[in-house]
């Protein structure tokens, strides 16, 4: 090759790495201005990663060695069965910085959820073969209530890694099985190896897609093979992880995880729910999930079946609405650019021609894409049947409390936490709390269950008597219970505190005060010697010494 030819395809990728650029600027843009957003509305993280942060703390304290079990999760804490390298890096993170764990879990979140938007738009471009329709698909995307609230909040520490590995994946798989290009073997290998390492909800997404796009565009003996390379590779390159997690809990801790969050085909519901949408509540995130409907028509109408038929697949298969989103927005970009823009070019007065249908569709989703992600982000939204999304789980007075119950009570002391500042007692205080699901279900589906209904029959009661007779029927006896005051969540959902529960609890000769500010009151479980002395001081009108 000549140098003037070498130096003519130098200018020639140069000038299309540009394009790429400007084509990704709408939908980057608008993910740097949500997660603006986010943090000036989040003091603290949104939902939880208590469990995660405390996690990565019992990696750095072993010197990096995998941990058995991670304590003060329950008693007796739960098996560490969880894919283990996005906790390595966190804990890589706090050691080399010093950074505090919930500063991490309110930032990291946000940076890799705009570095997914890249390997989202290569996709998009290779896959629709239009750099417009990519630059909408990934706008849609990074706009689209249910990727933030996964990626952007707390445990977005380890879902948004994932999708950043499982979107390079299936590019590289694309590229592997159009092309027929083997040099994409090795990338993908890495890359399944890296998600099979971070989340194994992801792990199937990657999976899935994988083998739509060999049966699409390969279904060769030579696609197949190449296939196995990644797959088993993946899994087999993954096994210094999951070999020693059997040698300590045994095959079981994986069997009895996979059903207790809906499981393989548990978005069978899903997808009945797409077709049940209620106008009175359309907004953003609704008006998101009907025009890939429509498209879905149109597509199957021109006989092009790759994107319904992925868009059923992980309806279905994986269950979770945050994928369902991310196939629709390709099939929004390609409705709305192929479709609408026709028809509004050959039926209008005014010729809108393609690059007026383009800029059309790139404002129309970035104003009010924007608009209402921003309302998301902010938790102004309506999303949890009357609560809003994105709620903060803890707070600056949990955070008091939360010091307060580690700097005052014993380190064998136990706790039962009411609402969600559940999920972060243990990871901020090193204290054990009996009652909550995270972590439970590499227990298994039972134990799991008997969390959950107890975590929310507790967080529900509304009198001391309601609290000691529901703790009782289990068996549950802590040292201490920490309730909140005033407005807080239960599993997402908005609950309003009265002072009635506190009345309760300080006119009951069970509980005694420890701790009170604005947001949080802890009481002391008191032994029957001390309830005597309890209902003394209260008749002889001591109680308040």
């Amino acid at each position: 090759m000549t140098e003037q030819n070498v130096s003519h395809e130098t200018t020639v990728r140069d000038q299309q790495w540009k394009r790429d650029v400007l084509w990704l600027a709408p939908a980057f843009l608008s993910g740097v201005v949500l997660f603006y957003v986010y943090l000036r509305s989040h003091s603290y993280p949104s939902f939880g990663a208590g469990l995660y942060l405390l996690i990565a703390e019992r990696i750095s304290e072993a010197g990096y060695a995998l941990p058995e079990t991670i304590p003060h999760y329950t008693e007796g804490g739960v098996p560490f069965a969880y894919p283990p390298l996005m906790f390595y890096v966190v804990a890589a993170i706090g050691d080399l910085t010093g950074l505090d764990p919930i500063a991490i879990s309110r930032f990291l979140p946000g940076v890799v959820t705009l570095a997914y938007l890249v390997p989202l738009y290569l996709f998009a471009r290779e896959l629709l073969g239009s750099r417009p329709q990519a630059a909408l698909t990934s706008l849609v995307a990074a706009v689209s209530p249910p990727l933030l609230q996964w990626h952007i909040s707390a445990g977005g520490i380890v879902r948004a890694p994932a999708f950043l590995f499982s979107l390079a994946g299936i590019y590289a798989g694309l590229r592997l099985y159009r092309d027929r290009d083997q040099r994409w073997v090795v990338p993908s290998l890495a890359l399944f190896t890296l998600t099979v390492l971070t989340h194994p909800v992801y792990t199937v997404f990657f999976a899935l897609s994988y083998v739509l796009l060999y049966l699409h565009f390969d279904r060769t003996l030579w696609g197949l093979a190449r296939g196995a390379v990644v797959g088993v590779g993946g899994i087999l390159l993954a096994a210094p992880w999951w070999t020693q997690v059997m040698a300590h809990h045994g095959i079981d801790v994986f069997t009895g995880a996979a059903g207790t969050h809906g499981g393989i085909g548990g978005g069978v519901p899903s997808l009945s729910a797409l077709l049940h949408i209620d106008l009175q509540s359309l907004f953003v995130g609704s008006v998101l999930s009907v025009v890939p409907l429509l498209g879905i028509v149109y597509l199957l109408n021109e006989r092009r079946f790759f994107l319904p038929v992925w868009f059923v697949a992980v309806t279905v298969v994986v269950g979770k609405a945050r994928f369902s989103m991310l196939v629709g927005s390709f099939i929004t970009a390609v409705f709305l650019l192929e479709f609408v823009g026709a028809r509004l070019d050959a039926q209008s007065r005014f010729r809108v021609g393609r690059r007026g249908a383009v800029t059309a569709a790139l404002v129309l989703i970035a104003t009010v894409g924007l608009a209402g992600g921003a309302m998301y982000a902010t938790g102004d939204v309506d999303a949890h049947a009357g609560s809003p999304s994105l709620p903060q789980f803890i707070d600056h007075d949990d955070v008091e409390a939360m010091e307060w119950a580690e700097r005052n009570t014993a380190s064998s002391a136990t706790f039962v936490v009411q609402g969600d500042a559940a999920e972060w007692f243990p990871q901020q205080t090193h204290r054990t709390m009996l009652v909550g699901p995270w972590g439970v279900e590499w227990k298994g589906h039972e134990p799991y269950t008997r969390q959950l209904d107890l975590f929310q029959d507790v967080s529900s009661c509304n009198s001391a008597q309601c609290m000691s007779q529901t703790l009782s029927n289990e068996g549950v006896r802590p040292d201490y219970i920490y309730l909140p005051k005033g407005t807080f969540t239960v599993r997402g959902m908005q609950y309003q505190r009265t002072s009635k529960l506190a009345m309760s609890m300080h006119l009951s000769p069970t509980y005694r005060t420890v701790f009170e500010n604005d947001g949080v009151i802890v009481f002391e479980v008191l032994g029957e010697g001390e309830r005597d002395e309890k209902r003394s001081d209260d008749a002889t009108g001591n109680g308040g010494e």
